[in-house]
């Protein structure tokens, strides 16, 4: 049987990597996105992943969006929270609106979301959170007050969601990050990212592909007594 999926911010980097690997694997997936329709678009030309759009900051719209995704594939039984956003700057130049806005969309959405399938996935007696949350909500970053508190309150909430799913057959796990080979990072200027690099004790970025399988892993029915669990994927970086 194909476990419907839906994966946030689905369509690119470390989410495109994650909707590719669980597409191979068999699964029918639902790649959502935020914005750009016409990189949406060509993902689902490339691919044959559908793309669905909607704000996963938007209560309303994640359960109208999850519905849409039941109604065309069939009840969900995966969720992978891969979508969030930056609003950098010291705490001294951050605006209530970065701040908030960071929140809304990185730790909101993975309420959203749960709430919007947590309760099928309960009464079908099976069902896979993953929650991408990062290192830097583990270990803090300067000028990233806002990021690393949604992120380290994503890893909160995927233990107290777990305690909630694990007598019904639903796991919640998470999987932190360290700094990955994507478009985010490559924006960094190249004297910024040789320091980033040279505290990873493997001596690289990571590659989307190795979150990616980290997540199918979580996601699979091998994984049915991992709940509650982080997985740190980071070279090294922060051994937590």
């Amino acid at each position: 049987m194909s476990r419907v999926t839906i994966v946030t911010g689905g369509t690119r980097g470390i989410g495109e990597a994650i909707s590719l690997a669980l597409r191979d694997l068999g699964y029918t997936v639902a790649a959502n996105y935020a914005g750009n329709d016409e990189k949406a678009k060509a993902f689902t030309d490339r691919t044959g992943i559908k793309a669905y759009k909607w704000d996963v900051g938007d209560h309303e719209a994640c359960l109208a969006g999850c519905a849409q995704v039941a109604a065309d594939l069939g009840p969900i039984d995966v969720i992978v929270n891969n979508a969030g956003i930056t609003r950098d700057g010291v705490l001294a130049r951050m605006s209530f609106d970065d701040w908030n806005e960071v929140m809304r969309i990185n730790l909101g959405g993975c309420f959203n979301m749960a709430k919007a399938t947590f309760g099928g996935m309960r009464e079908r007696g099976w069902g896979r959170i993953v929650n991408i949350g990062s290192i830097n909500g583990q270990a803090g970053q300067y000028g990233q007050v806002n990021y690393a508190a949604a992120k380290s309150g994503i890893h909160g909430f995927t233990k107290a969601l777990a305690q909630e799913g694990a007598k019904y057959g639903v796991t919640v796990n998470a999987i932190a990050p360290g700094y990955i080979d994507t478009d985010m990072v490559a924006a960094v200027p190249p004297q910024v990212l040789e320091k980033i690099v040279a505290r990873i004790p493997v001596g690289r970025l990571g590659q989307a592909g190795e979150i990616a399988r980290g997540v199918a892993f979580l996601c699979s029915e091998e994984a049915g007594f991992v709940t509650g669990s982080t997985l740190s994927i980071n070279g090294g970086q922060h051994m937590y």
